[in-house]
């Protein structure tokens, strides 16, 4: 209703406008002549070609819309409204001479010409206006669903990313746990504790994009004790990490794929015990092992690292770095700030 009693308004006031404007152009003599009829029909003409763009405009869309046939749309569009917009003006003016205030015989054809001239000007200016608005909309509007489409695409891929840890890891775990229950009740209802943990802490952060570094470091102390009780003294952590480091941000799960990836790639035995080492240093997550390559891997096994650079891409312009040396393999992941 707002915009309606608006254009009435810009139509009032440009009929108007077009009014002085004639009488400008054409002087009319100033005996038997009622200047108010002049506004008035000057202001209907303008309502009639005003309202018969609009009309226009929407049959264009249908038929010709701007993101499929800009080019037609502009030629077909522009010589329809203009031709209508002449029409529109003759007509009315036509009749007001016959009906309601006759033209002076003089000055008619200068004034019909000038009229027709001046409707068609105002008409290529509004034109300008609404053909540049609706660019622009259609724009932003394209924008808008790039950006929509883009971010739905980043959550989808975030997710499938996220969703990625290892599936054998509940049915070890519960192999693990079948046979605490018969050696060592207590440490079974400890394994079961931390195993919730773990879970838990996926069930949390499912929908999280970023978490502190403590927060995953609670995670992985829940993680390795599974670990520990899976592999006993054949495998060993290391933690040291500054309190400095503890708020800054990692992706959830970031630390869990870098062990796991450890696991399956390398040999695990009393003989050839493997240390993995996580340590902080200037806003950079390193994760260290000693290198003693399976011959086989696990299946899947190339995902894991693939998987931390595709999540990093999201959130920084930093890279994550892979140094492999014959005795080491290590990861630096950087560290977020909030």
């Amino acid at each position: 209703m707002k915009n309606k009693k608006s254009r009435v308004l810009y139509m009032i006031i440009a009929g108007i406008i077009v009014s002085l404007l004639l009488s400008a152009i054409v002087p009319f003599p100033m005996h038997a002549h009622n200047r108010l009829l002049d506004h008035l029909s000057s202001i209907i003409i303008t309502m009639i070609v005003w309202e018969g763009n609009l009309w226009i405009d929407t049959w264009m869309n249908i038929k010709f819309p701007w993101v499929e046939k800009p080019g037609k749309r502009i030629v077909i569009h522009g010589l329809t409204s203009l031709t209508y917009s002449a029409v529109a003006i003759f007509g009315p003016m036509m009749a007001f001479n016959s009906y309601i205030c006759q033209l002076n015989p003089t000055n008619k054809m200068e004034l019909m010409v000038s009229s027709i001239l001046v409707g068609i000007m105002v008409t290529f200016i509004i034109l300008s206006i609404e053909i540049s608005t609706q660019f622009f909309l259609q724009w932003k509007n394209s924008l808008i669903e790039v950006e929509k489409y883009k971010t739905e695409s980043v959550q989808a891929q975030l997710q499938n990313l996220k969703s990625q840890i290892n599936p054998h890891f509940l049915f070890n775990n519960m192999s693990v746990l079948s046979s605490l229950v018969y050696k060592d009740q207590d440490k079974a209802v400890d394994f079961i504790n931390q195993l919730s943990k773990v879970y838990r802490y996926l069930l949390d952060n499912k929908n999280s994009e970023l978490v502190s570094l403590e927060t995953e470091l609670e995670f992985i102390k829940s993680y390795t004790y599974l670990l520990q009780i899976r592999f006993d003294t054949t495998i060993h952590f290391e933690f040291a990490v500054s309190a400095n480091h503890l708020k800054l941000m990692v992706p959830p799960m970031a630390l869990q794929m870098l062990i796991e990836n450890a696991i399956k790639h390398n040999e695990i035995s009393a003989e050839l015990p493997l240390t993995v080492s996580i340590t902080a240093n200037n806003q950079m997550l390193e994760v260290s092992n000693n290198l003693q390559l399976r011959t086989v891997s696990e299946p899947g096994s190339n995902t894991g690292l693939q998987n931390i650079k595709e999540r990093y891409k999201f959130y920084t312009d930093k890279e994550v770095e892979v140094i492999q040396s014959e005795s080491s393999f290590v990861v630096k992941i950087p560290l977020i700030v909030a």
